[in-house]
């Protein structure tokens, strides 16, 4: 397999899509859905042991946001795309159609509650749109 494209990829801009990315969920999660998402989840945030190994879970996701914006940025290369409009359409395809699908399919057999997909289904959606926006910008 010829990996040569990796080479031209800006990973700047892959770096910047995956921090777009996290910094949403900073916002998504403590800002805007922290009461609904702990309710479904019923996490209690009380608890010491709910806190141990943050630290690692946060870098974990990190890696993992940059391996979509990745992704993303790899797709952006094969099909040309550049813009910050071919960036929304690249992010809302990739969100919708691999990100928020694979949620939906674990979220059907471990029966968990509508809300709480709209909720980590629509960061998937509008962290890869931010992700794909930035690194469509930023040829």
């Amino acid at each position: 397999m010829d990996t040569s494209f990796l080479n031209e990829l800006n990973w700047i801009a892959v770096a910047g899509g995956a921090l777009g990315y996290f910094l949403l969920g900073a916002i998504w999660y403590s800002l805007l859905f922290s009461k609904q998402w702990i309710a479904y989840t019923k996490v209690d945030i009380n608890d010491p042991n709910a806190k141990k190994g943050a630290g690692a879970i946060m870098f974990a996701s990190f890696i993992l946001m940059f391996v979509s914006a990745l992704g993303i940025a790899i797709l952006r290369d094969r099909i040309n795309l550049e813009g910050w409009m071919s960036g929304v359409k690249l992010g809302a395809l990739t969100g919708l159609f691999f990100g928020a699908t694979s949620i939906s399919i674990s979220y059907l057999y471990e029966k968990r509650p509508f809300g709480l997909y709209l909720i980590n289904g629509g960061y998937t959606l509008l962290g890869n749109i931010i992700a794909a926006v930035i690194i469509c910008s930023w040829v």
